[in-house]
């Protein structure tokens, strides 16, 4: 290239290096000097990142009535390195109605640990006074290290359902660490129930904004007009298949009395009541200034309140558990629907018996069922656990446990009922185990058979298994939610699959009209109901450390059943006395919305029913 040419080239260059510099200059002064915009921007020392909290989600039932509810809570986070030389202490605590003793503890962290940082916000002081808020928010840029924080936190329109609404409580630090961010300190969680159970899908999305402060804390707008900023996205609304309604029958029903109901739809698996006694009112442990107190009293209260009875608590099941062994033996062909067996007012063993009461011969199942003959049924339990052999009874128990798993005993029915328990189902195993042989017999565990001994059921698993009588072989997991609002999306596929169990059809038909004539004529007489054809059976299961407990499981109506359930009154005695008539009460308010007139006195005979739990004999 020639001298001249590369003189030309790095003229040129100059040229266009001295253009950009020239208009780099000019929008440098546009921006400083002559747009004010900009120069208010300069005057902005810190830029503040503020968390948006969401709704949370709301609960309704199955009739669209409001059960859970948010209210907004104020908070007032902090960034230690923030408070400067001068902070006047006197006026701050003025405002905020606190004494520098609560402000100097509520600074004091210990900065080694990982929970804390002086660059970090965290909380400093929580569920301030709406009105000590807003006289604290107009004074808010004198104190330019605190930032409030407004959040919802729940109320309960209506004091049931406590123990299956559940509660929320503040992140732990383990929650921080496993949850990718989405939570920091001072967040909420459901800890317990629904709340905590679709914690994913009703706790929505946080929303953010950037804005800048000037030198005297205030606000002077947006950053970059807020093109970082993201809105907050509200939390599902959960639909319950729960009529809120019929709870509230159930825990009038069940005050004094220690115990549970449990109550389904058999068509879907809807869970239509899930009522615990002792219980209590579901505000207590809201997010409030007294919820520590009244915590503390509800655990040390000696009813547990905090227990629920419904899905935790086992029991024996006592006699209702006589129609599930009547399935497996027909279907086993060890028993036919015709088949008797003798009873002479108790069954015998040696020097062991087991009384039954005064009834008619039991000549076949539903007759046997109808007046819950422990005779008939011992030995229809023989029979199976025999059925390879007396000195075979591991053969026979095996089945009989393989049964029972189809009908999700033993194990967690895996509903979203927070608190389930799977209750627990003796194997071989197990007695090899206890008797420290495996040359046990059938005669060694035969109050099994009965529904006693080792066997223990939650009351939600005794409501599903009469909801697979009512289905005639089927069953959908019980669940409380069934849909959400504003949500394309399914409930989980587990509490939506039909289990289908391995009994033929027909063999429900005697056990049916069992249960159907114990309400009309045999055991559980004192529920029966001209208008409601209700098919039941009546359990008393005995109690070593008091009174029995009284139990009782039904369907209704016995075509196209709509409800089934389990009640269990501990301490109350007979299964036909107390369990029994509160079940068709819960069933005919289910049913037709209110009591006939001429059962009124049996509904206040029950709710003015008191049953110490402690009571020994």
């Amino acid at each position: 290239m020639a001298d001249k040419e590369k003189k030309n080239l790095f003229l040129s260059l100059r040229i266009v290096i001295v253009i950009i510099i020239v208009i780099l200059i000019s929008l440098l002064a546009k921006f400083q000097l002559f747009d004010p915009f900009y120069s208010v921007k300069a005057n902005a020392t810190t830029l503040i990142q503020k968390n948006i909290e969401p709704e949370r989600g709301l609960f309704y039932d199955r009739k669209g009535k409001i059960l859970v509810i948010n209210y907004p809570t104020y908070d007032l986070y902090v960034t230690y390195k923030n408070i400067k030389p001068g902070f006047d202490t006197v006026k701050f605590c003025n405002l905020l109605n606190i004494s520098k003793k609560v402000f100097i503890e509520n600074l004091d962290k210990d900065w080694s640990s990982n929970m804390y940082s002086k660059s970090v916000p965290f909380v400093f002081l929580k569920n301030i006074e709406p009105e000590t808020f807003l006289r604290f928010q107009e004074n808010i840029f004198q104190f330019p290290a605190f930032t409030p924080y407004v959040r919802s936190v729940r109320e309960y329109p209506r004091p049931h359902g406590a123990h299956f609404l559940g509660y929320m409580s503040e992140v732990k630090k383990s929650d921080i660490e496993q949850s990718k961010g989405e939570y920091r300190l001072g967040d909420y969680i459901g800890v317990n129930g629904l709340e905590k159970q679709y914690e994913n899908y009703i706790r929505g999305y946080k929303g953010v904004q950037f804005v800048l402060r000037d030198k005297l804390g205030q606000e002077v707008g947006s950053y970059q007009n807020g093109i970082l900023d993201r809105n907050a996205e509200a939390g599902a609304d959960l639909i319950l298949g729960v009529d809120m309604d019929l709870q509230a029958y159930c825990e009038s029903l069940l005050q004094n009395k220690a115990g549970s109901i449990v109550a389904i739809e058999p068509s879907t698996g809807e869970i239509l009541s899930l009522a615990s006694s002792p219980n209590y009112n579901p505000n207590l442990l809201s997010i409030n200034r007294n919820r520590g107190r009244d915590y503390a009293y509800l655990l040390l209260d000696s009813t547990k309140p905090l227990f629920d009875r419904s899905a935790s608590a086992v029991y024996p099941p006592g006699s209702i558990f006589k129609p599930i062994l009547a399935l497996v033996a027909l279907q086993e062909q060890v028993l036919f629907k015709n088949t008797a067996h003798s009873c002479n007012g108790a069954y015998y063993y040696k020097t062991v018996s087991y009384g039954c009461h005064h009834h008619p011969y039991p000549n076949n199942v539903s007759v046997a069922l109808e007046h819950s003959c422990n005779s008939f049924f011992i030995q229809t339990f023989r029979d199976l656990i025999e059925k390879n052999g007396f000195n075979k009874p591991k053969e026979g128990l095996d089945i009989l446990t393989r049964y029972l798993g189809h009908f999700g005993l033993g194990k967690p029915l895996y509903s979203d009922v927070a608190t389930e328990n799977g209750g627990f189902i003796p194997t071989s195993e197990y007695y090899s185990r206890l008797y420290k042989t495996n040359n046990w017999r059938s005669t060694y565990i035969i109050s099994v058979g009965i529904g006693q001994g080792e066997l223990q059921l939650t009351t939600l698993q005794m409501a599903n298994l009469a909801a697979i009588i009512a289905n005639k072989g089927f069953y959908i997991t019980p669940h409380l939610v069934k849909g959400f609002n504003h949500l394309n999306s399914e409930i989980p596929e587990n509490i939506r699959t039909k289990y289908i169990i391995p009994i033929d059809k027909h063999h429900y038909e005697p056990v049916i009209e069992g249960m159907e004539n114990a309400v009309k004529s045999g055991t559980a007489t004192k529920a029966f109901n001209y208008h409601i054809p209700i098919c039941g059976k009546t359990g008393t299961s005995q109690n070593p450390h008091g009174d029995d407990h009284s139990v009782f499981f039904a369907f209704a109506p016995r075509e196209n059943p709509k409800i089934a359930l389990a009640v269990y009154i501990e301490n109350a005695g007979w299964g036909g006395n107390v369990a029994a008539p509160i079940g068709s009460l819960v069933i005919e308010k289910y049913l037709h919305d209110t009591i006939s007139a001429s059962r009124k006195y049996l509904e206040k005979n029950m709710i003015d029913l008191k049953i110490n739990p402690n009571k020994k004999r």
